[in-house]
């Protein structure tokens, strides 16, 4: 633990050295969480300030008649960046659309909108709203048939629930937050720093344009930056290893987590199938111990307030998924989502089926 002076990060004071030294730490820390190389951890305040800033920069090369493609399954933040700078540039948007009966956004969805003019494509890793956890693997090879064009996920989400590894998954760039997986709330983006040299973001004269600190604004807040090791060492410290390295350690800590929340989730969808009135609309084959629930005549947003009274926080909403609600039928409302963590048991489970149970015999 950190227990001396901060200052301007540097290397002749003992705050500067604790200030370098904490960003650092960050950096690896990330990294190891990712599989990705520290030079490439970028911070930023959101996720979605991180992918503004990429769009951004990215934009400044691209052309009328070049292409963006975007997924329907995606948070707005991996969507609305990238139509507004294809905007600015002239560029074409182009849609993938997933399908609304099952959740499902096969790899094909995408592929068949590629062409030699793609620049960028974004899709999620994990939906945020129906839990759906498309063939990311599958997409990066598709779009990687085409030299010029580059692939952002999202992995707020899937950074919760699941091992990330930006080798087998083939993500270009990569962003996540760490306040989905129990540490402070700020943006991660991690890319190579190869690739982020490439790239010219707006920024202040007299900055260091070294990578990756030419894409963060200011001086950092060191604070964030121990919250988020704090909370990636406690989740390699679920692994119950004292003696591997940390990339090690979180691989058995997420196997272990992947499996508990399983059967969670096997737990809460049984329930649920006994309770009348109640339409689950997280269906794909692979997703994350995320559900999405609608009611037959009755409005979620009621639902949540009648939880919320017993303790149960399940919110409702379309959860910045906008344009996947509205795919799935439900408008701009959404429905009522229910997120199973690590930290949740069979109880918490019961707690939620008995107050669903009470709330449709209302």
């Amino acid at each position: 633990a950190l227990t001396g002076p901060l200052s301007i990060r540097g290397r002749l004071t003992p705050g500067e050295v604790n200030a370098e030294n904490l960003v650092q730490g960050f950096r690896r820390a990330v990294a190891d969480l990712v599989g990705g190389d520290p030079s490439g951890v970028v911070f930023g305040r959101s996720a979605t300030q991180l992918t503004y800033d990429i769009a951004r920069a990215l934009a400044k090369d691209w052309a009328p008649g070049d292409e963006v493609v975007v997924s329907r399954l995606d948070h707005d933040a991996n969507i609305r960046p990238w139509v507004q700078a294809a905007e600015q540039a002239g560029a074409q948007v182009r849609w993938a659309d997933f399908d609304p009966r099952t959740g499902e956004l096969p790899p094909s969805a995408v592929g068949s909108l590629l062409t030699e003019r793609t620049r960028l494509v974004a899709v999620t890793a994990a939906s945020n709203l129906t839990g759906t956890v498309p063939d990311v693997a599958e997409i990066a090879r598709l779009v990687h048939r085409h030299p010029r064009a580059l692939f952002h996920v999202d992995g707020v989400h899937y950074a919760a629930h699941a091992f990330v590894d930006l080798a087998r998954l083939g993500a270009d760039f990569f962003v996540c937050s760490p306040y989905k997986f129990l540490g402070p709330h700020h943006g991660i983006l991690t890319a190579s720093p190869r690739l982020l040299e490439r790239l010219r973001p707006d920024k202040l004269l007299p900055s260091t344009d070294a990578v990756p600190e030419r894409f963060e604004l200011g001086t950092l807040p060191y604070e964030l930056l121990a919250g988020t090791i704090a909370a990636i060492d406690v989740l390699a410290g679920l692994s119950g290893d004292t003696t591997g390295g940390r990339r090690d350690r979180l691989r058995t800590a997420f196997a272990a987590i992947e499996r508990h929340e399983e059967g969670l989730r096997a737990r809460l969808e049984t329930g649920l199938a006994e309770l009348p009135g109640v339409t689950v609309r997280s269906r794909a084959a692979r997703r994350t111990p995320t559900l999405l629930l609608t009611f037959d005549r009755r409005e979620a947003a009621d639902a949540s307030a009648h939880l919320a009274d017993r303790g149960v926080h399940a919110p409702a909403g379309s959860f910045y998924a906008l344009e996947a609600s509205r795919h799935l039928g439900l408008g701009d409302t959404g429905g009522l989502r229910v997120g199973l963590s690590p930290y949740n048991d069979k109880d918490d489970v019961d707690r939620l089926l008995e107050g669903l149970a009470s709330f449709l015999r209302t």
